[in-house]
């Protein structure tokens, strides 16, 4: 099992003294939440490649929230470790910290530093200005789940907004499904030979800011970036059976807009991107539509569509499947004891016919156990990239249970 926690730990400690409290600190509040799950992922068609296992694969997953708050409330600290054993594939047995950090506030001021996690974007099929973390691609193949990202930031609320600087020391590789894992490419990535195109590689650090403002209808922000780019490049090792992946240089700026009114949600991403020799344009633009108390059921159901581009050419780039599609999807609410819900959407590819559907359901059972369900159904058609997971369809159950 390949630990994550070690090598940023130094990371973790940059500033943290410069942000705690005064011992005299008074009506401190501490709390922890451990949870523990039990995940099952059974696969429908038999291995697509040569030494990818058949059938279920079973894991736990071990995690946790701790939060302590300062008197004041001027000082935050939060910890959230998280530990994964796979039965199936050793490459989807690690740990890593989602979040470690302490945040500072000061009047109109704040800084973080630690290790914490950073969503940007209003789109539901994907976000295409989120671009801080390093996506978990072990733990969903949607870009669901992250990795905690070492990061220094310095945080200024404006009369028309509020501005974001970021340092980030250090770069976290792509996590992928090892040879025996399910969901990966062919041939499998060897992701211990990564190469980088800046020099300093892991260590060269990436900086961002942004600037977020909520006005009437419309929430608003915008962002420039310049780093390494979080998906790789995938090129064939010499002997031709192992594909190696290289980080690239990557400038961005971009916008995320939503306009609310009433039932409706209007709402639109898109950056433009310098990356690879390259320069083009990438964006998601989509609607959602909200049925209140359906049948007076209480149970509210959003109806949602979306359009995805990405004008990237030539194989000098990441691979990307969202280039020229069409998303739609639903949202179901119950409103009820259970916090039941219920999301679903199908992606497909207006040229290559390739189709990518997601389920997701959850819903309480008690006070201290959730139950979720998510199912993937993949169909390549004329899509190469797609075509690798058209036997990966699956559906998983997770049973947590919060102490």
């Amino acid at each position: 099992m390949k630990a994550e926690v070690p090598r940023t730990a130094f990371c973790v400690l940059i500033a943290l003294p410069l942000l705690l409290p005064s011992p005299g600190a008074q009506s401190q509040r501490l709390r922890w939440t451990p949870e523990l799950a039990l995940e099952s992922r059974g696969f429908f068609d038999d291995p697509q490649f040569e030494d990818q296992f058949a059938g279920a694969q079973s894991a736990v997953i071990l995690t946790g929230n701790l939060q302590w708050t300062s008197g004041d409330r001027s000082v935050r600290a939060a910890f959230e470790p998280f530990l994964r054993l796979d039965s199936r594939d050793s490459k989807r047995s690690y740990a890593d910290l989602r979040e470690a950090s302490v945040t500072r506030r000061s009047g109109e001021w704040d800084i973080l530093a630690g290790v914490t996690r950073v969503f940007w974007g209003v789109a539901e099929s994907r976000n295409v200005v989120d671009v801080i973390n390093q996506f978990d691609s072990v733990e969903d193949f949607d870009q669901g789940e992250k990795l905690g990202q070492p990061t220094l930031r310095l945080g200024r609320r404006l009369p028309f907004g509020r501005v974001e600087a970021y340092y980030l020391p250090y770069f976290r590789e792509q996590r992928l499904p090892g040879p025996t894992g399910r969901l990966r490419f062919n041939p499998p990535v060897d992701m211990e030979s990564a190469r980088y195109e800046r020099s300093g590689g892991e260590w060269a650090g990436d900086v961002a800011l942004r600037y977020s403002h909520s006005l009437g209808s419309f929430d608003l922000g915008v962002h420039a970036f310049y780093g390494t780019s979080r998906n790789p490049v995938l090129a064939l090792d010499s002997n031709g059976d192992a594909l190696i992946p290289e980080y690239q240089e990557l400038s961005q700026a971009g916008a995320d807009m939503q306009y609310t009114r009433g039932a409706w949600l209007l709402k639109f991403e898109g950056v433009a991107l310098a990356l690879g020799g390259e320069s083009f344009l990438s964006s998601v633009a989509g609607l959602e539509y909200t049925f209140f108390n359906v049948r007076s059921s209480g149970a509210d159901i959003g109806v949602i569509a979306e359009y995805l581009y990405d004008g990237r050419e030539g194989f000098d780039l990441p691979p990307q499947v969202f280039d020229n599609d069409l998303f739609a999807g639903m949202r179901v609410t119950a409103n009820d004891s259970q916090d039941t819900e219920l999301l679903a959407g199908v992606i497909r590819d207006r040229k290559t016919r390739a189709v990518i559907a997601s389920l997701e359901f959850q819903r309480r059972l008690g006070a201290t156990t959730l139950l979720e369900i998510e199912g993937r159904y993949f169909d390549g058609a004329d899509d190469p990239l797609v075509r690798a997971f058209d036997r990966d369809s699956h559906i998983t159950l997770r049973l947590t249970r919060y102490f």
